[in-house]
C-alpha cells in the first residue's frame, strides 16, 4: 500500500496494484471564501498539476460533499466515467454533475479485490450536526494488504471507538486540525488524535486535513508539539 496526501483530505492510495482517489479537492490557493473570516481558502497550492494528480486514477471515493472534499474544479476535471463512491443521499447530486457510475455505500463493495466497507462519522457533536450534516468514513480491506481505516471529517465519540476496536486496522488516517464551526469543534483536535494513537496503539496512525483551511486551530507543529508533550510527560 501506497499513500500520498495530495491537500487538505485529498489522498492518491495505491493498493492491490490499483489506484484510489479520495475526496478530490482541485480550487487554486485563495479561490474559495473563508470559512472562519481569516483567510481565502485553500491556504496553500496544490503540490502537483491535476493531471498528475488523476493519472492512473481508477476509482474515485467522495465521503461527503463539502466543497473542501469535492469542489466544483474537482466536480469539472475528475473523468466522468470513473466509478464513484459516495454515501448514501448523495448520489443523484453527484449524478447531476455528469458522473454516470455512482454507487452509494451502503452494504460492503468488493472492487477489484478491495473490500469497501461504510464507517460511521460524526462532524461534532450536538446541534452543530444537523449544520453539518451527514458524513462517512470508510475501511478499506484487501489480501496481502494492510486494513485501512479512513475515519473522515469526524470527532472522537463512541462510534469510532467501536470501529477501532472491532477492526484492529494496521493504518488510520485522521483529520485532527481542530476545525471549528461557530466555536464548535467539527473534527478531532491534538487531544483527540493522540487518543486515537493509544485506541490504535499497534497501528500507524496518519494526521491529514492540516495547514489547508482557515477555520482550522491546529497545525501540524501544533501536533507534533502535543504528541511530544504527552510523551515526555509519559501520558502518550
Amino acid at each position: 500500500m501506497k499513500l500520498r496526501l495530495i491537500r487538505n483530505a485529498t489522498l492518491k492510495l495505491d493498493i492491490l496494484g490499483r489506484t484510489i482517489l479520495v475526496d478530490p479537492f482541485f480550487a487554486p490557493k485563495g479561490t474559495r471564501p473563508p470559512l472562519a473570516g481569516r483567510a481565502h481558502n485553500p491556504l496553500v497550492d496544490l503540490p502537483a498539476s491535476t493531471d498528475e494528480i488523476l493519472s492512473g486514477v481508477e476509482l474515485v471515493i467522495v465521503s461527503h460533499l463539502h466543497a473542501d472534499h469535492f469542489d466544483p474544479v474537482a466536480q469539472s476535471l475528475v473523468p466522468k466515467h470513473l466509478p464513484l463512491i459516495c454515501q448514501t443521499g448523495d448520489e443523484d447530486k453527484i449524478r447531476s454533475f455528469g458522473f454516470s457510475n455512482v454507487t452509494p455505500l451502503i452494504e460492503p463493495i468488493d472492487w477489484q479485490g478491495i473490500l469497501i466497507e461504510r464507517r460511521e462519522g460524526s462532524h461534532g457533536l450536538g446541534p452543530v450536526v444537523k449544520k453539518m450534516g451527514s458524513v462517512m468514513g470508510f475501511s478499506l480491506m484487501a489480501r496481502n494488504e494492510p486494513a485501512l481505516y479512513w475515519a473522515g471529517d469526524t470527532v472522537l465519540y463512541p462510534a469510532v471507538e467501536s470501529i477501532i476496536d472491532e477492526t484492529r486496522p494496521d493504518v488510520v488516517i485522521i483529520h485532527p486540525c481542530g476545525a471549528r464551526w461557530e466555536g464548535d469543534l467539527i473534527t478531532m483536535d491534538a487531544e483527540q488524535a493522540v487518543a486515537i494513537c493509544r485506541l490504535a496503539s499497534n497501528a500507524s496512525v496518519v494526521a491529514t486535513h492540516m495547514d489547508a483551511l482557515d477555520h482550522a486551530t491546529v497545525t501540524r507543529d501544533d501536533l507534533r508539539r502535543y504528541a511530544w508533550s504527552r510523551v515526555s510527560r509519559g501520558s502518550f
